[in-house]
């Protein structure tokens, strides 16, 4: 027979080489320890073991252990040994160290940057290389030119940042920079590998004139172990139409299969249904809870959020019952308990939801059918996509908590939108209906005072060319959405209460 004690001593020595601890378990939920909070117990012929995880101290027998390098993995005997459960316990960098380390990592690959530059442009001094202090993800490299003028490069060191990130940053930084009465700013760069350079090429062509004299983008391309760095014209908006457009692919299947029937006729007013090559996602108020999809001739369904996602059958129908009364209490605008995650999960989708539900709520003038959500166009998701009475398209970004890129990527969906329609590619998704030759409205929709500081600034960037409006709606929305006040954002235009 194993001894309990000197198994207990062999574990105590490996989690104490550790000061902070991860607990994995096999529903893939994670809890931070410190040594200090696991407790190994001898127990006659039995080991326990001890933590606290979400419902309070839980102690389990040890029934068997095993060890990679410094991972734990323990096979535990609950509920009296009826159930069985195999956990982590994988060490845990602390925060402070990790921190420490990917600060040091993003400065190494600012001053790469800041050295393609030195090396590129003959005459260029580097300043000073850091981290921007509002987003430490992106380095700030203040250049001076050989005639003495200083500019400030933005980089992303994380190649992990969208053009609407990396532009709102630059704005915000100029604005700071420029508050500075010792050598002011002239010019900011946004330095970026070849693809996402040519995005953000891209999005500084929807700036006005005056703004895009302030921007420039360099682009850094790679060959034989050389870094060459060239910066890429000014592009107008006449410019953008003449790349190559993405096709708009529609549902294979617009017809709701009978299990997908069945369940919406259980709450046809607040379930919908999105169609999509695989098959169908149904969502309560916006809160995707179950999918069909069509395999060999049959239909297969599940139902459930995220991980406790689970076959639906003819004998757990019941359980879908349950699980849409959880639904309808708890996904209201009065729950009695606005924690839970059926509350709070999805917002801007429960906002598209009722939209999608009577669109003239937001304007008398728009359309009910056909009305797009979640529409793609290239890799891109638009959250609403409708169609006005003259058969003008309007763009509907949907926000509601303060979102400081919405402007910017409100206007890329204009481009690629603009894009397919100039080349007749939505004529099939608007099919029976004419589309007016003028670009498509964009309305950013969000509650009143939900709308990010920023967003005037921004809005006052765009091309005269975007017909940008703002929609203010009333705090309440879940109860009753109204539009407080709206505002068009065209030269000359103003601020309209309702």
């Amino acid at each position: 027979m194993v001894d309990p004690d000197l198994i207990c001593r062999e574990l105590q020595e490996k989690i104490d080489s550790h000061f902070e601890w991860l607990l994995v378990r096999e529903n893939g939920k994670t809890f931070p320890l410190r040594k200090t909070e696991i407790e190994l117990t001898p127990a006659e012929t039995r080991l326990l073991f001890g933590v606290v995880d979400d419902s309070g101290f839980r102690v389990s027998r040890i029934l068997s252990h095993e060890s990679d390098g410094n991972e734990i993995s323990l096979k535990l005997g609950l509920q009296f040994g009826r159930e069985q459960e195999t956990v982590r316990l994988i060490p845990r960098t602390p925060a402070r160290e990790l921190s420490r380390a990917v600060e040091l990592a993003r400065l190494e690959k600012a001053n790469e940057t800041a050295r393609i530059i030195a090396e590129n442009l003959p005459g260029t001094t580097i300043r000073r290389v850091a981290l921007n202090k509002d987003n430490g993800r992106i380095a700030q490299i203040t250049v001076e030119t050989a005639n003495g003028a200083r500019s400030v490069a933005l980089a992303d060191v994380t190649d992990a940042l969208t053009p609407e990130m990396l532009l709102t940053t630059a704005v915000t930084t100029y604005r700071e920079l420029q508050r500075r009465h010792k050598k002011p700013i002239a010019e900011v760069w946004l330095v970026c590998e070849k693809k996402r350079a040519r995005n953000l090429q891209k999005l500084c062509g929807l700036l006005r004139e005056n703004s895009k004299l302030t921007y420039k983008v360099f682009e850094i391309s790679r060959k034989e172990g050389s870094q060459k760095l060239s910066v890429l014209k000014s592009l107008r908006v006449s410019d953008l139409w003449r790349e190559k457009v993405k096709k708009v692919v529609l549902p294979a299947y617009v017809e709701l299969s009978e299990t997908a029937k069945e369940i919406v006729s259980l709450s046809p007013d607040k379930i919908d249904v999105i169609f999509s090559k695989q098959g169908e996602t149904l969502r309560f108020l916006g809160l995707p809870f179950a999918r069909v999809r069509r395999m060999l001739g049959t239909e297969k369904a599940w139902f459930g959020i995220e991980r406790k996602r689970r076959p639906l059958k003819e004998e757990n129908w019941w359980e879908l019952l349950e699980f849409l009364d959880e639904l309808n209490a708890y996904r209201q605008h009065e729950p009695e308990n606005k924690r839970h995650e059926f509350y709070r999960t999805s917002p801007e989708s429960w906002l598209e939801s009722i939209l999608r539900r009577n669109i003239r709520l937001l304007d008398a003038n728009l359309i009910l059918s056909p009305l797009y959500n979640q529409f793609r166009t290239s890799a891109d998701k638009i959250d609403l996509l409708a169609i006005r009475k003259d058969g003008r398209l309007v763009i509907i970004e949907l926000k509601t908590s303060p979102d400081r890129e919405m402007v910017f990527q409100a206007a890329d969906y204009w481009r690629k939108i603009e894009l397919q329609r100039r080349r007749g590619e939505l004529d099939k998704a608007f099919a029976g209906m004419k589309i007016l030759d003028r670009p498509a409205l964009v309305y950013a929709v969000a509650p009143a005072l939900n709308f990010h500081s920023d967003f005037e600034t921004f809005a006052k960037m765009l091309a005269k060319d975007i017909e940008f409006w703002r929609f203010e709606l009333h705090e309440n929305w879940r109860a009753d959405l109204k539009v407080l006040a709206r505002r068009d954002y065209s030269p000359g235009a103003s601020f309209t209460n309702l």
